[in-house]
């Protein structure tokens, strides 16, 4: 019995862990507000962090069965709008990403809506453990468009093409869970979050060895995503050679 309520208290921790990134947003609109932008991307790294390790907690914990009053899904996702959609698309708007007037708020707009849509759907998460159309990782759309200042034109064509993918049915890597190449996509998103770490002192100058060590983990998962969701079979293989035959 005492165990027990340990472990339920530990279950609450998990929950107040995961709100802790409400508190990294708040923090990171006030320095995007007063210009601090790359403040502002090392708090929405923390929030990415939190993001990336309270599911594994919460599963390890069973916090579902242990607290089921309590909706840590729907948390997750409230806490995840914030940091991964809102914050990101008003630091883009902010720091010249985006155009001013009517072009930048519209693709902002754009983004807010996809967004809205794609955290709605009940098979966002699918049941074989992927994303279901683009996650909406503005966080990280941001960062890399804040370093490579690319025209105006090209961020806003770029981000609305991102958005257009929240709608699609693709199914993209689900980094924590998706089990085809689980252990190499977990090993490079590792390299890829210390390296993108090493980046966010000079922000939004870079290394360019740093920046295409990071950026070659983005062209994977996209890569990855796209060869699981159009030939799975290939990729799922348990062995090396031509296909097993199968009888009808």
């Amino acid at each position: 019995m005492r165990s027990e309520r340990f472990l339920r208290c530990c279950a609450w921790a998990v929950h107040f862990y995961t709100s802790a990134g409400a508190v990294t947003g708040i923090i990171a609109l006030d320095l995007i507000a007063r210009g601090d932008f790359r403040n502002a991307l090392f708090v929405m790294a923390v929030a990415l962090f939190v993001d990336s390790t309270d599911g594994p907690l919460a599963r390890s914990l069973k916090v579902g069965a242990r607290l089921p009053f309590f909706d840590g899904a729907l948390l997750d996702n409230v806490v995840d709008y914030l940091t991964y959609v809102a914050i990101p698309v008003f630091f883009m708007l902010r720091s010249g990403i985006l155009a001013d007037g009517a072009m930048g708020l519209t693709v902002a707009s754009f983004i807010m809506v996809a967004s809205a849509y794609a955290f709605c759907r009940t098979d966002a998460k699918t049941a074989d453990h992927y994303f279901r159309g683009f996650p909406s990782y503005w966080n990280v759309a941001a960062f890399y468009l804040f370093c490579l200042r690319l025209p105006l034109l090209a961020n806003a064509g770029l981000l609305t093409a991102l958005a257009v993918m929240e709608f699609l049915p693709i199914k993209f890597i689900y980094p924590n869970r998706t089990q085809p190449l689980r252990r190499l996509t977990l090993t490079l998103a590792s390299v890829w979050a210390a390296v993108t770490v090493l980046m966010l002192p000079a922000a939004p100058s870079y290394n360019p060895l740093l920046l295409y060590t990071s950026l070659a983990f983005i062209v994977y998962y996209f890569a990855v995503s796209f060869a699981l969701y159009l030939h799975p079979a290939r990729l799922t293989a348990p062995h090396i050679g031509p296909p097993a035959r199968h009888s009808a």
